[in-house]
């Protein structure tokens, strides 16, 4: 391993957004843990990096089970020594619904996997940061456009992504005295899967429905990769990006 080379273990690393990232990071020399409930998906992003084994890590986790990020955690440990950069990518958006219509079971899916997980991972994180030599190390959460402004019906999902916004700032208190940076990043209408329907149409806070821009995500590869790379003396907290002309500033 390199000097510049880091260790970055990627949840949700089977598609979009966490599957660009991981394809940019294995371009650049990096080492990339490639999490997800897919198995099969992170081996394809593996393969569409043109990736080796010594340079990739493929961990199957379901991030709701501590004892499967456990095991994320150990394998990352045992295969490389060490752990740089943790990139909190999982989440769901699940189906938007009237607030008083919202499913007790979609509702508990949602801040089991956005924010138990994103925690779950964190905690893991820290343990391995603060004993390793050289201590230290960086947490990118992604957060959303929807951490500081809802869309109409997304009760379940902008409680969690407000949430994360806590628990970024949090982390990067707790984590200066290892010397552990945390920051967030606030995607807005990057093109994936999760972001296909808006092709379709999006409902907006009056009533309408409107096609609302989007962004490539290479575009957002290239914030995480900046992030990645900056020293742990330095530290981005909040970032926003986000599609010029997409309905946010004045949202409402």
């Amino acid at each position: 391993m390199s000097e510049q080379s880091k260790v970055v273990v990627i949840t949700g690393a089977g598609s979009g957004i966490g599957r660009a990232f991981a394809i940019a990071l294995i371009h650049e020399g990096h080492h990339v843990v490639l999490s997800g409930r897919r198995e099969l998906k992170l081996i394809e992003t593996a393969q569409l990096a043109g990736a080796n084994h010594q340079s990739t890590l493929v961990v199957p986790t379901d991030v709701t089970r501590p004892d499967q990020v456990e095991i994320l955690f150990e394998k990352t440990n045992s295969e490389f020594g060490r752990i740089d950069v943790l990139f909190n990518n999982a989440g769901i958006f699940p189906p938007s619904d009237l607030l008083e219509e919202v499913k007790f079971d979609d509702w508990q899916k949602t801040v089991d996997i956005n924010l138990t997980g994103t925690f779950l991972c964190t905690q893991h994180a820290f343990k391995m940061m603060k004993d390793q030599d050289p201590r230290g190390g960086r947490i990118i959460n992604n957060g959303s456009i929807s951490a500081q402004v809802p869309r109409p019906n997304s009760a379940a999902y902008t409680a969690t992504k407000h949430a994360i916004t806590g628990l970024t700032k949090s982390t990067a208190l707790d984590g200066r005295k290892y010397n552990i940076a945390c920051g967030q990043i606030d995607i807005g209408n990057a093109l994936s899967a999760m972001t296909n329907k808006m092709q379709g149409g999006v409902a907006q806070a009056d009533g309408s429905l409107a096609v609302e821009p989007t962004i490539n995500v290479e575009n957002v590869t290239k914030a995480l990769l900046y992030i990645t790379n900056l020293p742990l003396d330095t530290n981005v907290l909040s970032m926003n990006v986000m599609a010029t002309q997409m309905p946010f500033v004045g949202r409402g």
